[in-house]
């Protein structure tokens, strides 16, 4: 198998069950024009973390990693009309664009954008009791991976679903690399999921446009 097999088998599956429209296309093409690095989720992705906040029920979700808000249309639109999606990113200028695609989509009043390291905003969500979210979808910095999953659970409740993207780096993952803070944070995250006993878990390696990777899928259970 080979890479284009793989993008070939993705846009069969994306062109019959995850069609893109007018404001997910925009979205992935105004964040390309703004240089924004294009590691957006595959549209087959986004539409499962759709379909994931749909049969959960979701009501609340938290999103570390913004990006241009491609992922975050995806989600939010699994929420109701009195739903709510916090999201944070880092850079201020992706924000700036995530806003402005979000906004497009129309989902502006369901959905925040917050600015600033997740490390330093994820305190002051729990300040503010913004939790329990049903939802916790992590794509951010990978070095911080194990933090943020931590601070999922904080902000979490029995049931809530936690979501870790890019976690096979291309198969690296499976042995240690002391010189990879990606691997490294991302290794962290999986042995603090392995021993947490509120968290009951799997991942999965996929494969498709955006190569060979992988998520984590959690649920809190205590």
């Amino acid at each position: 198998m080979t890479n284009d097999q793989w993008t070939s088998v993705d846009r069969y599956f994306t062109d019959l069950l995850a069609p893109a429209d007018e404001a997910l296309a925009a979205a992935l093409a105004d964040s390309k024009a703004a240089g924004l690095p294009e590691i957006a989720v595959a549209p087959n992705q986004g539409k499962l973390l759709n379909l994931l906040a749909t049969m959960l029920g979701a009501r609340t979700i938290l999103e570390i990693g913004t990006l241009g808000g491609y992922s975050t249309i995806w989600l939010a639109r699994a929420l109701p009309a009195d739903g709510r999606l916090i999201t944070l990113e880092y850079n201020p200028a992706h924000a700036d664009v995530a806003r402005a695609n979000i906004a497009r989509a129309g989902l502006d009043k369901i959905v925040e954008v917050r600015t600033g390291a997740a490390l330093d905003t994820l305190p002051q969500l729990e300040a503010e009791g913004a939790g329990p979210f049903d939802l916790v979808f992590i794509d951010a910095d990978k070095a911080n991976n194990a933090h943020y999953v931590s601070w999922a659970l904080k902000l979490s409740r029995p049931g809530t679903l936690i979501i870790v993207d890019n976690v096979v780096r291309g198969g690296k993952v499976a042995v240690a690399h002391p010189d990879d803070p990606a691997i490294t944070g991302t290794r962290e995250m999986i042995e603090l999921v392995s021993r947490e006993p509120r968290l009951d878990a799997t991942a999965v390696q996929t494969v498709g446009t955006k190569g060979y990777d992988g998520l984590l899928v959690a649920r809190v259970v205590g």
